[in-house]
C-alpha cells in the first residue's frame, strides 16, 4: 500500500524495498547455481515481509537454536 504521509511513505518504501532486495538476490543466486529446492527466511524478523517474498517457500524463526539442539543431540 502506498503511503499517504511521510511516516507511511517511509514505512512503505522500507517494506517493500526489502522484500524487493530479499527477492532480487535469490533470484540472481538461482541463475548463478540454477533452480534450488527451497529457500528459507531465517530470524525473527524475517516474519515480517515473508508474504511479500515471492521467492521465499519457509519461514523458520528458530534455525540456530533447532541446529545447536541438534547438534547437542548428537553428541550425547
Amino acid at each position: 500500500m502506498i503511503g499517504k504521509n511521510t511516516v507511511e511513505c517511509l514505512q512503505s518504501g522500507m517494506y517493500y524495498g526489502f522484500a524487493g532486495q530479499v527477492d532480487r538476490i535469490v533470484e540472481r543466486m538461482i541463475e548463478e547455481i540454477g533452480p534450488v529446492r527451497a529457500v528459507i527466511a531465517t530470524g525473527g524478523l524475517a516474519g515480517l515481509v515473508k508474504d511479500e517474498c515471492h521467492t521465499l517457500t519457509a519461514h523458520e524463526p528458530m534455525i540456530t537454536l533447532i541446529g545447536l539442539r541438534m547438534v547437542y543431540e548428537r553428541n550425547v
